[in-house]
């Protein structure tokens, strides 16, 4: 992470304990480190708890996945097997055989189990040691944050999933697991968040730590998903009124000094400080594996033009293109038309190929990749950050829950709406506002989520809980794919039941 050194701790040390030649024997008369010599002290506590924050660079593939199974965007790619997890996912005939899915399951749960392992060991250390120090309870807001936000990412993926809060799990123990109802999972995480926020501070020096904001705006999203609309509505006022703001050039929030500012409620840190050439583990490592794919295939171009080659996956589609109305600043920042930059920078002499599967002619440029943001193995370090929750899908979310609330505050939900719009169209008036109230506010409201946060990831997950997909996705069917199947590794592993229709 740019500000949270990356720390490969091994948890799965601790499973040492257990693989004894004798009954007295004790690892440390062979002077080896085991899970007795963790959690000594505050330096190990903090530097453990940074552990816990690293599977969230694992989980990249969720923003890619979350436009290409909706109407965003096509898996592209070079023909029809390349990716063929993301192939699947485009046209909808994905299995429980898919190496994307089952890379975000484990990914999520090995954040789980680190966060668990510092739980378990909160008050007293492996070898029943307490270690108090200023700030724990602060850290440990972090921790609670971190598997909410773990245990959320799965429960929107797959609906029922197994829940564990106690300790670290390890294989055996994992096999005695079941599936939890979604309801509480839910409970879980607004439990968890709710112990953040009592715990977290308002800011952090370091950028990437959790705050009391950020598990707000999580709470309030978690409360959305559950159609809690009242509880949504107030604890989401809490960051609407917080020190957050709109940034003026909404373009800049896509570039590497944009990063971590104004309307940045939380993002997840990538660097490349350090080269990463682990093709066999290509999105965990330091940078952002996922920039790389959006990219335009066999581009070249002078020294003045900005962005690097890719591999044409996650192409915006014409649908989202035209989604969006003349003067909306938004749709040449969110969708590249390679073809028209092309013509209108001659000078840049720009030569590329074709995306050679499910062309579009557009490309991501949120997360195009731009010259001199990698290092080391140029395809696996990109250090952009992938933005998780802005500003503006607060208010966005303030004001769909206003909507739908028991009592209706339309009032505020048009405020909300309508500060997002004026910043899309750059006008200071109610030239743009949208004055709908009830149900045609409520749609307004959703369509304008997909236009701001398009290629940030929400648009499949806001058509599922929203009942919208099945209308808006060529190839969904009611009734299966609100979620994705339950990889089958994990079923053949852990015994789990498999979603319906899988």
């Amino acid at each position: 992470m740019k500000n949270i050194k990356i720390i490969g701790v091994v948890l799965l040390i601790a499973s040492l304990a257990s693989c004894k030649k004798w009954i007295d024997y004790n690892p440390r008369d062979e002077f080896k480190i085991s899970d007795l010599e963790y959690l000594q002290s505050e330096s190990d506590y903090r530097t453990m708890a940074v552990s816990v924050y690293t599977p969230l660079q694992w989980l990249n593939q969720a923003v890619p996945v979350g436009d290409i199974a909706s109407d965003n965007a096509v898996s592209g790619g070079e023909n029809a097997s390349d990716v063929l997890s993301l192939q699947q996912m485009d046209d909808y005939t994905h299995t429980p055989v898919n190496s994307t899915l089952t890379e975000l399951w484990q990914s999520a749960y090995e954040g789980i189990n680190r966060a668990n392992y510092m739980h378990q060991y909160k008050n007293t250390n492996k070898a029943g040691q307490t270690v108090n120090f200023t700030g724990k309870d602060a850290l440990y807001g972090e921790i609670y944050f971190l598997r909410a936000y773990y245990y959320f990412h799965l429960v929107r993926f797959f609906g029922d999933v197994p829940l564990f809060t106690d300790k670290r799990l390890g294989l055996t123990e994992s096999k005695t697991l079941t599936r939890s109802p979604k309801a509480d999972v839910y409970k879980q995480i607004e439990a968890d968040l709710t112990t953040a926020i009592a715990a977290l501070p308002i800011t952090n020096t370091e950028k990437g730590r959790a705050t009391k904001y950020a598990a707000q705006a999580l709470l309030g999203k978690v409360l959305l998903y559950q159609n809690k609309f009242d509880a949504a509505a107030t604890m989401l006022e809490n960051v609407v009124n917080g020190p957050y703001s709109l940034v003026s050039n909404f373009g800049s929030m896509f570039v590497e000094s944009g990063e971590n500012g104004p309307e940045s409620v939380f993002e997840i840190q990538y660097s490349n400080t350090t080269p990463y050439y682990n093709w066999g583990g290509v999105t965990r490592g330091q940078g952002n594996y996922a920039v790389q794919q959006c990219g335009i295939r066999g581009l070249n171009g002078s020294a003045g033009m900005p962005y690097a080659a890719g591999w044409s996956t996650n192409l915006p589609t014409t649908n989202l293109a035209n989604a969006y109305t003349a003067g909306d600043i938004r749709k040449a920042v969110t969708v590249l038309d390679i073809e028209a930059y092309k013509n209108a920078n001659p000078s840049f002499n720009i030569t590329y190929q074709v995306a050679p599967f499910k062309n579009t002619g557009l490309y991501n440029q949120k997360y195009l990749p731009r010259k001199g943001e990698t290092s080391g193995q140029i395809e696996l370090n990109y250090l952009n950050n992938q933005r998780i929750i802005r500003y503006a899908d607060v208010l966005l979310m303030a004001a769909e829950a206003f909507n739908r609330s028991t009592t209706p505050n339309d009032t505020k939900a048009q405020l909300y709406l309508n500060r997002v719009r004026r910043r899309a169209f750059a006008v200071n008036d109610a030239s743009k506002d949208i004055t709908a109230t009830g149900t045609a506010l409520r749609q307004a409201i959703w369509d304008e989520r997909r236009l701001e946060l398009a290629m940030e990831g929400d648009r499949f997950f806001d058509l599922v809980r929203t009942g919208q997909a099945a209308a808006k996705i060529t190839g969904f069917t009611a009734g299966k794919h609100e979620v994705f199947p339950i990889p089958q590794f994990e079923i053949e592993v852990s015994g789990l039941t498999q979603n319906s229709g899988y």
